[in-house]
């Protein structure tokens, strides 16, 4: 036992991650919300590229409009998918204009805020009262070939920043990937501003930096962009940071021997 704390001990990180999309602004607002009590599923994505052989993400943030005279918000959840063709049915004739650089077919990891969901949260008020100019709503998400409606028109709710605790980190190797946040609201909804494209500093700039997505249970496993397929003009992105740490490079090897070691320490208890 004495061993295996050594080698956890010993794992260290190279540096800290921290990835941001940058300044909240107000061109689009997305719903995007779990299936829950009788509404069925919207998911608004966005990507972000992680380059370190092992990442954790241990927190981040997200900011959105809450609908409604008096929101009340339930569950909140974060998704993780990886970009098409991964995790995907490339035999299967889509509903859409194209799934190239869309997120996958299906999930690759996810947190939520239910007991044991390995997520908790905290909400910061921005604003009382804000407005998008534009907005992507329930009943605004259609198959090839009426997706192009130029979206649902202005919208305005509470400016909301969620901030989020993984407390079941996400361990993600490098790869490019979606961050899809999702809120349940009673009384309203959620729906997710748009952040500063092209990313500029305080912002993370990063290539290819693909334009924001969006499905809903009717539309699922297919997925439409944002702007050049429902909005037909522009392209967008969420408003979301991300924070976490990168395993030196030795580290994973550590965390190895620490499982070898407990193992070998359970063997020796039972012999």
């Amino acid at each position: 036992m004495t061993a295996t704390l050594m080698l956890i001990a010993g794992v260290g990180y190279a540096g800290p991650f921290f990835f941001s999309t940058g300044t909240v602004n107000n061109l689009m607002a997305t719903a995007s919300r779990p299936d829950t009590l009788g509404k069925f599923e919207i998911e608004a994505a966005d990507d972000f590229i992680l380059t370190g052989s092992q990442t954790s993400l241990t927190s981040a943030t997200f900011t959105g409009l809450l609908t409604g005279a008096s929101p009340t918000i339930g569950e909140v959840r974060v998704e993780i998918y990886r970009v098409f063709p991964n995790d995907s049915d490339v035999g299967r004739t889509p509903q859409v204009p194209t799934r190239v650089n869309s997120p996958s077919d299906v999930a690759l990891d996810d947190r939520d805020s239910t007991v044991g969901g390995g997520l908790s949260f905290t909400t910061t008020v921005l604003n009382g009262t804000f407005t998008a100019v534009n907005s992507i709503q329930t009943g605004g998400i259609h198959p090839s070939p009426g997706q192009t409606t130029g979206g649902n028109g202005p919208v305005t709710g509470q400016e909301v920043q969620f901030n989020i605790t993984f407390t079941n980190p996400f361990a993600l190797p490098a790869d490019h990937y979606f961050f899809i946040p999702q809120v349940q609201v009673g009384g309203g909804e959620f729906l997710w501003l748009s952040g500063s494209r092209p990313i500029v500093p305080p912002g993370t700039p990063f290539a290819p930096d693909l334009q924001s997505w969006t499905r809903d249970v009717f539309l699922d496993p297919d997925w439409l962009r944002v702007g050049t397929d429902i909005v037909g003009a522009g392209t967008f992105n969420g408003a979301f940071t991300l924070t976490g740490a990168v395993p030196e490079p030795g580290s994973l090897l550590l965390l190895m021997g620490a499982g070898i070691a407990a193992l070998w320490s359970r063997r020796e208890r039972h012999a």
